[in-house]
């Protein structure tokens, strides 16, 4: 972690020159990091973001990404909540037990693209959860989640399903951990930032991951075979949030711009990024990773392994009122609309 740390360091400082940040702002919001400034979050999402507050705002609010994050990867919502930061980002899963109605955006077998299901997920999310009060304490300024994530392993077979039974696997969320014990694998949580370290020590065998980030983390050197599933196997929330008093603190003019660059606008960009990501970041893993595209009895498996988690997040919208088969419904519909444009 102190030599990520420091790679943030060194490179975040160019990363506010190339926010264009005007001295003159009358409002700065300082913006906590915690991944490298070259990682497609920040230097395709995060940064262009800030670009886009600074032209909407005429200047007037300037986003700074701070040289150094202020705190790890899990602690990025409190953060945000507490006003230790005016803004940060993270996945909702590095934080267990805080949110349940954001699971739904990380079921198996629903995902084509990151922007289908980002934009879809930003739809149902401002219909059907907003209201809920699971993000007390700030402003969510969008969700969004990373394209399908698939099994990576570091030599052992992934086909037939129970040849994966009993290793070792990297998770980074609630959901995730409970499809690997349905496929018999043991789960280890940790953050992404972890994943190298983890693997080259054979703490773990294998890991779930979307292509993007196998390459940037530099997995492909690591692993050797795949598992990959029609709609994946698993996927990622995240949201992007502002401390709630910072946010009420803004003009109405303010506050009006900087939503025209969020919401499903950052929802869109967030998600044709990741994608774009992921297509580089397969094209690099040809000839290195030997890929096993699920046949249709081992989809059926992983539907049925999967049941207890669609029951699980049930569960919880029904502990919280908020009707599931209607919002996975609209997750589904949103998700077919917008992979069609």
């Amino acid at each position: 972690m102190k030599s990520l740390i420091g790679t943030i360091t060194a490179g975040t400082f160019a990363l506010a020159a190339l926010t264009g940040m005007a001295s003159a702002a009358d409002t700065t919001l300082r913006l906590s990091n915690w991944l490298p400034p070259s990682h497609p979050i920040v230097k395709d999402i995060v940064m262009p973001w800030a670009d886009n507050v600074a032209q909407a705002t005429n200047g007037r609010v300037e986003v700074e990404i701070l040289a150094a994050p202020l705190g790890p990867p899990p602690a990025h919502f409190d953060l945000a909540a507490t006003g230790a930061a005016d803004v940060t980002f993270a996945p909702h899963g590095y934080t267990p037990g805080r949110f349940g109605l954001t699971d739904i955006a990380e079921l198996p077998l629903i995902t084509p693209s990151s922007t289908a299901l980002s934009v879809a997920y930003q739809r149902v999310y401002e219909s059907l959860l907003a209201a809920s009060g699971e993000h007390n304490g700030v402003k969510v300024l969008s969700v969004w989640t990373h394209g399908p994530g698939h099994l990576f392993t570091t030599g052992a077979d992934v086909s037939p399903l129970d040849s994966v039974e009993g290793l070792k696997i990297r998770v980074g969320g609630p959901l995730p951990s409970l499809l690997a014990e349905q496929m018999g694998m043991v789960p280890l949580q940790s953050p992404s930032t972890q994943t190298y370290e983890i693997l080259s020590g054979g703490v773990a065998d294998a890991i779930y991951f979307p292509y993007e980030s196998v390459t940037f983390f530099n997995l492909d050197k690591l692993l050797n075979k795949a598992l990959r599933v029609d709609g994946g196997l698993y996927n990622t929330s995240f949201f992007m949030a502002m401390n709630q008093a910072k946010w009420d603190s803004l003009s109405d003019e303010d506050k009006t711009a900087i939503e025209q660059v969020s919401g499903e606008a950052l929802a869109r960009m967030a998600g044709q990024a990741w994608d774009k990501a992921d297509a580089a970041g397969l094209a690099a893993m040809q000839g290195v990773v030997d890929f096993h595209d699920a046949s249709d009895e081992e989809i059926a498996q992983i539907r049925e392994l999967a049941q207890p988690l669609y029951d699980k997040v049930r569960a919880k919208y029904e502990e919280k009122g908020v009707d599931f088969d209607a919002a996975l419904a609209m997750l589904k519909e949103e998700t077919a609309k917008v992979a069609a444009e």
